[in-house]
């Protein structure tokens, strides 16, 4: 049977076919693995230590009031009543019922009986989108403990290093190194961008075919505890090797690389940013800071890997890249709530559209303090399918009060919706509850923004290019980075052919296969767009 490793991902396997075999659009780490590598398609749910995920089933008995069909007990009377399962699910259902976005689709469900992981599972809308995909595939959980460490400073257990699952034609998925923390067990041992898995633990990734297998893998890469050994076998521009490599908790840089690139007509700016987390609000106002003092005339946005996280912090960054006549009393976005919030929100506050931010909001610089801008009309976004929800919504901030952004590489992976994390008996809770739209009025990319050679709708000018792992983000030479700046050149009017870095244009590293998209495996709380309550004492 395929498990779910971590009790705080509670998320159904939701398939599309994309092609190129089937692959995940939302699940857990290890189903991610057994589908993009052999196909399995089974395995969701919740389960774990936490017996308000995966213990015993608990009787109505208990529950505050029991279970009527139709009735619904406000929520706030029966959050943290944790004795019971059925304690718990009585809460999830209500709260459920005042807050989610779907929640008149949602089929009310007697939850006597199950478990916390497996109700809260049937706590959304079972409805498809007009192409068959699921509504609603952005549903999950996480343990509050790790809920803060992750989302405050981006802490998370491995080695450093994250991995890319890469499609191949008839036969199990590559596993490639997109970026590696400096300072890491894998930066200590080498691994950088480019560096393939080829074994785990003795399995190995192109003869995996059972989910025995795809267990241990999934144990080697994703390490639950501090100070597991496992050993790799890795191919990079040295060759093959074997390494051992122990976990820790490794805090993941939000901002890793920034810098100014000379063109002939004067400096532009590159920025890489990884994760909306608390840390990444001072390394964006030290970077732009920076910028700005070069004087660059322009700026290319790397948000390929950035699947998301605080709403606040890509509205920050968004008022930092535009011109500030622009920002001005202007609409970063507006939220968009169920029918029983029209003027107070779910966290208590009124519903007013969201201004562009012109000051940090307190998450690792001082709240009130005037955040820098390099006052720019236009900016270029490298993109990929991996470039989701908050980092959508900077760019749909900006092309919502003029701003030209150009998409230089992928689609996005498309999420227009966002939450409100909700704490409940050691568990926080993420159930959709709020669309973004932009000052247009413009919000329907739930197919993601799609670089082309006009702007409309969720497409954007711009040109579609292959990731490149033979070179190292930031380093001009870099396919998604030389793209840009050579449709800079030809004044936006060009997609360049991209030029090999390496000698008689091969390389020694391993290229991305058949020129597709990897799907990054990442924890979902840097996969959306979460709007924090002020009870944090973070206003917003």
């Amino acid at each position: 049977m395929c498990t779910t490793r971590d009790v705080t991902y509670v998320v159904q396997p939701h398939y599309q076919n994309s092609g190129s075999g089937l692959y995940m659009e939302w699940m857990s780490r290890g189903a991610v693995l057994a589908v993009a590598l052999w196909g399995v398609a089974g395995c969701g749910g919740g389960g774990g230590g936490n017996p308000a995920l995966g213990g015993p089933s608990g009787g109505g008995s208990n529950a505050p009031g029991g279970y009527t069909p139709g009735v619904y007990s406000p929520s706030a009377s029966l959050a943290n009543q944790c004795s019971t399962p059925m304690a718990q699910n009585m809460f999830l259902r209500s709260w459920t019922n005042e807050t989610y976005l779907w929640y008149s689709e949602v089929p009310d469900t007697n939850p006597t009986g199950f478990t916390t992981a497996d109700y809260f599972e049937k706590l959304k809308t079972p409805l498809k989108t007009a192409t068959g995909t699921d509504k609603d595939r952005f549903h999950f959980t996480y343990s509050t403990a790790e809920w803060e460490a992750l989302s405050q400073q981006g802490a998370e257990m491995g080695y450093g290093a994250q991995w890319v699952l890469l499609p191949r034609a008839n036969a199990n998925a590559q596993i490639m190194t997109a970026f590696v923390e400096s300072g890491s067990a894998a930066d200590q041992q080498s691994v950088a961008r480019g560096t393939e898995i080829l074994a785990a633990d003795n399995i190995v990734v192109a003869n995996i075919r059972t989910d025995a297998e795809v267990d241990l893998l999934y144990a080697a890469l994703f390490p639950e505890r501090a100070n597991e050994q496992h050993t790799f076998t890795v191919r990079d521009a040295n060759g093959t090797r074997q390494i051992t490599m122990t976990s820790s908790s490794v805090t993941y840089n939000p901002v890793p690389a920034w810098g100014v690139i000379n063109q002939p007509d004067g400096p532009v700016g590159y920025l890489l940013f990884n994760d909306h987390v608390g840390t990444a609000e001072r390394e964006l106002v030290e970077a732009i800071n920076q910028l700005s003092v070069a004087g660059v005339k322009d700026l290319v946005l790397d948000l390929r890997y950035n699947g998301g996280g605080y709403l606040a912090i890509a509205n920050e960054l968004a008022y930092m890249i535009a011109n500030t006549t622009r920002t001005a009393g202007r609409t970063f976005e507006r939220l968009a709530f169920n029918d029983r919030y029209t003027t107070i929100d779910p966290a208590g506050q009124p519903i007013t559209p969201t201004p562009f931010y012109s000051t940090a909001k307190g998450f690792s610089v001082t709240s009130g303090t005037p955040l820098p801008s390099l006052n720019l009309e236009s900016v270029y976004v490298i993109t990929g399918n991996n470039t989701c929800s908050a980092s959508e919504s900077i760019i749909n901030g900006l092309r919502g009060i003029g701003v030209q952004v150009y998409q230089i590489g992928e689609t996005t992976c498309g999420k227009p919706y966002g939450f409100y994390p909700e704490d409940n008996c050691d568990t926080t809770y993420f159930s959709i509850q709020f669309q973004g739209v932009n000052a247009a009025g413009f919000g329907d990319y739930s197919d993601g923004f799609v670089p082309g050679s006009a702007d409309s709708g969720s497409t954007i000018k711009g040109c579609r290019v292959a990731d490149d792992f033979t070179n190292e983000l930031g380093d001009p030479l870099e396919a998604r980075l030389q793209t840009a700046l050579g449709f800079r050149a030809s004044n936006n009017q060009t997609c360049p052919t991209v030029v090999s870095a390496a000698p008689n244009g091969s390389s020694s590293k391993p290229a991305l296969a058949g020129g597709g998209e990897g799907k990054m495996i990442k924890s979902p709380a840097r996969e959306n767009r979460i709007v924090e309550r002020p009870r944090t004492g973070i206003a917003f």
